[in-house]
């Protein structure tokens, strides 16, 4: 694979960029085409999407390692093979007009956002945390790699095995060290230097205030959803946010 060095989440260091959570989760069934699409018209800078991996080791965009909570299934996505997934209505459970939205595998994704000409970024995050998919990691970077993408891709992951591993593919793309919800989770410690940002929530940063410094590596803030930590982030050195709300963040943002 020929890996290129990206660095265009370099040049926007000036500037508070704001991801889509999932797409547009406050009004649309999060992680379907339907959501991302909403982050598309709402122009989102960037969009964050989770990925697993099938029974029969197809890439495919959900959340949860259950489609109990999205879907009108029931089960582990490891033990559901594609065509099983696709059966499953991923958009009822969120509003009626949404029936017969479909769980969308990496590939669809992509091929929406080319199309769409989107030239943001894109945050895939691996959920390896819970389960461990052999070779998840490996499917992610060849899917990447035979597209010729107009937007930048982003890695990130709650477990750090994940992120040696993608490292040790070569890849040049960031790579995000994701921190989670509780404090003494956070080890910034294991931080290496191939990680290019952290994303973290905003109740670390308040008690770490020295990670905003002007020469730390770029910090990013998930679970900002009220228009206070909106404001909080826009006006601090926060390089940017995961909201399920893009378009409201965008009007804050705007209206500074």
């Amino acid at each position: 694979m020929d890996l290129e060095k990206n660095d265009s989440y370099m040049k926007n260091q000036n500037t508070c960029l704001i991801f889509a959570h999932r797409g547009s989760k406050c009004n649309r069934p999060e992680n379907t085409l339907a959501a991302f699409q909403e982050a598309l018209r709402v122009k989102s800078d960037g969009i964050e999407l989770d990925v697993h991996l099938t029974k029969d080791d197809q890439l495919v965009v959900i959340h949860d390692e259950k489609v109990n909570r999205t879907t009108s299934g029931k089960g582990r996505v490891r033990d559901l093979r594609l065509a099983e997934l696709k059966q499953l209505d991923a958009g009822s459970w969120f509003e009626r007009r949404f029936r017969g939205e479909a769980i969308p595998t990496l590939e669809e994704v992509l091929k929406l956002l080319k199309n769409e000409n989107f030239t943001g970024f894109l945050n895939i995050e691996l959920k390896t945390d819970i389960i461990n998919y052999p070779g998840i990691e490996e499917k992610v970077v060849e899917l990447i790699a035979q597209e010729t993408l107009p937007f930048t891709i982003i890695y990130s992951s709650f477990n750090l095995t994940t992120l040696q591993r993608l490292h040790a593919l070569g890849i040049k793309d960031e790579i995000a060290y994701l921190a989670g919800k509780k404090l003494q989770k956070v080890r910034l410690d294991k931080v290496e230097n191939f990680m290019s940002s952290l994303h973290l929530k905003k109740k670390y940063v308040l008690k770490y205030p020295e990670l905003l410094a002007p020469d730390h590596r770029p910090i990013r803030l998930w679970g900002i959803d009220s228009e206070t930590d909106m404001r909080y982030a826009f006006q601090h050195n926060i390089a940017g946010i995961f909201t399920d709300f893009p378009e409201k963040a965008r009007h804050i943002r705007q209206d500074l």
